[in-house]
This record gives C-alpha cells, structure tokens and sequence, in this order.
C-alpha cells in the first residue's frame, strides 16, 4: 500500500514539553517511573502490546501525529502511543478542536487520528466526526473505554450520564462513523484494529474505535513480530459499463452548444483531481463528483436541468435522463473520456466575451475603518504556490471564492456541514481559538486574520436576532484601518515570518459580500417554506 497520502509534511518532531521516547528496541514491561518523574516502557514485550501495535498500524497507513485530550481511560494508552517513534502526540484544548485538527489532517495527508477519554470525550467530538463524515474524510477517532471489568457489573462510571449502559457513546457515533469497533478483549483486538483502520480507508469516511483502558499495555501474541501488511483489493470498473458510459457521453457533449465543465468535493474522494485536470481542455458541460444540497443550491432555488446535465460520481455515470451506469470509477471514466471527447471552448469564449472583472476596491480614505473587500485583496497579494486558504463558514465562503489561487495553493471549507468555529482547529491539523496555543507549542507558522463584524453575520442574513450578537473582548491591539492593516501584514510577513500570527481586523456588522446577501435571502425563504397540508 502507498502510504504517500498528500503533499503537507508536518513537523513530527515532538515538543520539548514532551515525554522522552524510547526506541523500538527498547526492553521494558509495565510502565514504571523515570527518574524523571515520566513514564517509560521498559519490557522485551513492549512492542509487543495492544497500544504499541495499535501505533504501528497508523504510522504504516502514513500517520505521524495524532491529536488528543488525555483522559483518565485514555492515559496508558497515550504512553504507549508516543513511544512509537515518527509518531509524535499533538495535545489539544478540547476534543472540538482535537476533532477538528484530524480532519484538517486527513484533507493534508490523506488519514487523520485522534484519541479521547470515555464519553464526555467521545460526545464531545462527536460533532467534528459528523463534519469529517460529510465531507468524506478518513478519521480514525480512537477513544479510551471503561475497564473491561466494569461490563456487565451495572456499575455507574464517571464521565457517563449516570446509567449502567456502556453503549450510550457507541450508539451515537454508529450513525456518522463507517465502522465501530469495541475492544475490550485481546483475542480479537487485531483483527477489529486493522477492519476499522482498512474500512476507514476503503470507504474515506471516519471510524470508531474503543479500547479498554485496561487492556492498552497488556502484551499478547498476535501483536508480536512483523504486522501483516494492509491489502486492499483494487476497485476496477466495469470494463462494459465504462465503454458504454463514455459512448453515452461523447454523443451527449459532442451535441452541445456551449458545455461548461464543473468540479464537485466527490474528486477527492475519487482520487480523480488528476483525471479532472486532463478533461478540462473539453471544456464539458458536466458536472464531476457534485453535491446538491440546499447551500449549494442557494436555498433550491438553483437546481439544475438533468436532462442537461452529466453527473459523475465515484462510481457511476449518469447521462442526463437517461441511463445510469453503474460500476464506472470516476477516475477511469474521466481518463478515458479526455481521450475521446471534442474540444469545443464555446462557453468560454463567451465568457471571456461579456467577462467583466470584479472592480478594485475605493481606496480607503487615511484612518478610515476597515472593509472586507479591501482585506481580500490584501489577502490575494500574499497568496503562492506555498499557502492554502482554510474558509471559515460564513461570508469567507464567498469572498474566499473569488480569489485567484495560484498552482499549488491549497483551499479548504466546509460548505455541507458548515460547523462554526472548524477552520482554526482545521488549521491546526492542515498545516481554536483555544488552540492557537497548541499551534505556537508546536512550532506552526500560520498567518490567521479574523474578521470581526460583531456576531454571526451569516445567521443574521438568514433570520436576524438578538442572538446573532457577540459580546467582543478588549483584550489586545486591534486593526481598525487599512493603514493598520498593511502594517500588521508587513510585520507578519516581514520580521515575524517565522511565528504564528493572528490579525484581528474589526469591520462594521452588515459589511457583507453581495452573494451573502442574495445567498442567505433565498435560504431564509427555503427553511421558511409551509407545511404541505396533511
């Protein structure tokens, strides 16, 4: 298996803060005291245990850092983790952001991990798990469970909602995890580590795992010697359905006046960015790996014409109203298609034809308070093939949208599930609040400008409130003025370009884009929309 996931390398040198790591060849048995006052594995079965394995089996699939809060179920399986070498421990605030960083991760690297204590951890990362699902991402949400002694005794736990049942977090992640496993046993422990980490892959969505704290250091013997490698049978197309598929199409786009070319989410899931890229020259109205949802679709008000449309998903065809091919990979179906389609730039032509560019912001008169779009266009000057844009939701969606990114530069957001508050835990892991801490431990070089308009500006578009206000903290220098702004940026790029940097730009609460404006107006009317009569 290529365990090459992406192109981000992240530091996997551990913080000084950190606890000394011995080697793989390192004797030890249970954990004891360093003189230190750390733990230290010393047993000749150290690598042999159900924690060191469970280490080795995410560092092959191409982990090197893992995100955690550390809990009392969760602490001998941390030791046991972070003696692992070229797998480093990234603590976090709270499991929202832990959650958060691992899905960054994985949209950096392909795969992300993190480890939480028993429920009031596992509940509370819920949420990030729920994005990552949406968005296709394959997390490995790993959580420390109650001691295996303590199943079927009706004993009330800590950190539990008061009943007996150990099952309450499980339940709720079975519905946005591909995968659960339960391990309070070591007979199968093996077997259900490596199903879940492979399902993860296999389907690119997360996965649960729960390991009784009882169990992360106890060595057994199906953890000794060299692991089976991961073996994923490769998904292959319908050779049939692939031909017929492309036939279909052909005929359909070589039919068409003006066919325009768009991309969806789904291509990275598809691993077909690459195959996209050889397409574009087409210039196809085609629509590869969409997601049509109610935002996507500004409130249902933009829904396409399926009868002119092609829409390829992961792995199927579907040619306007007609037939639906299934068993089609999207990557073997758009390598195939750039070799048989014909080019017809019509639609761009006419689009470079009536193309007016967006304007040039007014010059801001000297001292006068800041404007969105006059930071965007700050923004757009520091962008290169060695940045990426993280989105916050929100009115970054749009404004975000209309940068010109260069080759290489990276862009991420999270439109399907729109959790507030992703982008900086994100960041963390790509490359909240709470955790610009834990960037600056770890040494991260981040540029992160919040936009301050005094409330959730989105929500206010949608259905305004009382409830939409933040109460904003004095608590530091701020940027009011673009005067201000470009000195902030010159010192961010300039003299602390080796530091994390947070710019703190404070805009009037209704400087908002246009598209927010239009885009929140027919969401308002969507949600808004009565009852059909019984």
């Amino acid at each position: 298996m290529e365990t090459m996931l992406g192109s981000l390398q992240l530091d996997s040198t551990p913080p000084n803060d950190s606890i000394s790591k011995p080697t793989e060849n390192d004797t030890c048995s249970p954990l004891k005291k360093t003189s230190g006052g750390g733990p230290h594995l010393s047993s000749a079965s150290s690598s042999a245990t159900l924690g060191r394995h469970l280490a080795r089996r995410l560092v092959e699939v191409g982990i090197s850092d893992v995100f955690s809060v550390p809990g009392d179920f969760n602490l001998t399986l941390l030791d046991h983790l972070i003696a692992k070498p070229r797998l480093t421990n990234i603590g976090c605030c709270n499991e929202l952001n832990a959650g958060y960083a691992a899905d960054g991760y994985a949209r950096a690297r392909g795969v992300g991990a993190c480890v939480v204590t028993f429920t009031v951890g596992g509940l509370s990362i819920l949420n990030a798990i729920a994005g990552a699902y949406s968005e296709n991402l394959p997390v490995i949400c790993i959580v420390g469970g109650p001691n295996t002694n303590d199943y079927g005794t009706n004993r009330i736990l800590h950190h539990t909602i008061g009943l007996p049942d150990y099952t309450q977090e499980l339940r709720c992640f079975q519905t946005v995890t591909c995968y659960q496993a339960v391990v309070n046993n070591l007979e199968d422990a093996h077997q259900q580590i490596d199903r879940a980490i492979s399902t993860a892959l296999k389907e690119s969505k997360p996965v649960y795992i729960s390991i009784s704290c009882s169990l992360a250091g106890i060595p057994h013997s199906t953890f000794t010697g060299d692991p089976i490698p991961f073996s994923f049978s490769p998904r292959l197309s319908n050779k049939m359905g692939l031909e017929a598929a492309v036939e279909a199409t052909v005929a359909f786009l070589n039919n068409a006046v003006k066919p325009v070319l768009v991309g969806g989410p789904k291509l990275r899931v598809s691993k077909a960015c690459d195959a996209f890229v050889e397409l574009v020259d087409a210039y196809a109205y085609l629509f590869a790996g969409p997601i049509f949802n109610d935002y996507s679709s500004v409130g249902y008000s933009l829904l396409l014409k399926k009868e002119k449309a092609i829409i390829v998903q992961p792995d199927r065809v579907i040619v306007g109203n007609g037939p639906a091919f299934g068993c089609v990979l999207m990557k073997d179906f758009l390598q195939a298609l750039s070799k048989r389609v014909n080019l017809n730039s019509t639609a761009y032509e006419n689009y470079r034809r009536i193309f007016v560019p967006d304007g040039v912001p007014l010059k801001c008169e000297p001292n006068e308070p800041s404007r969105v779009n006059v930071l965007f266009q700050h923004i757009q000057k520091m962008l290169s093939h060695e940045t990426a844009v993280i989105a916050e939701t929100g009115d970054s969606w749009f404004n975000c949208q209309k940068l010109k990114l260069p080759k290489g530069c990276g862009y991420e957001f999270q439109m399907k599930y729109g959790s507030i508050g992703w982008s900086v835990g994100a960041t963390l892991g790509y490359v909240t609040a709470q955790d610009v801490s834990t960037m600056m431990r770890v040494g991260q070089k981040t540029i992160i400008f919040l936009i301050n308009n005094g409330g959730y500006t989105i929500e206010v578009e949608i259905h305004d409130g009382p409830y939409n206000v933040i109460k904003n903290w004095n608590y530091t220098g701020l940027v009011r003025t673009e005067e201000e702004l470009t000195e902030a940026i010159a010192t961010a790029t300039g003299e602390k370009k080796d530091c994390l940097c947070f710019i703190e730009v404070i805009v009037h609460k209704d400087d908002t884009s246009n598209e927010l404006l239009e885009w929140g107006s027919r969401v308002c009317a969507a949600n808004g929309r009565l009852p059909n009569p019984q």
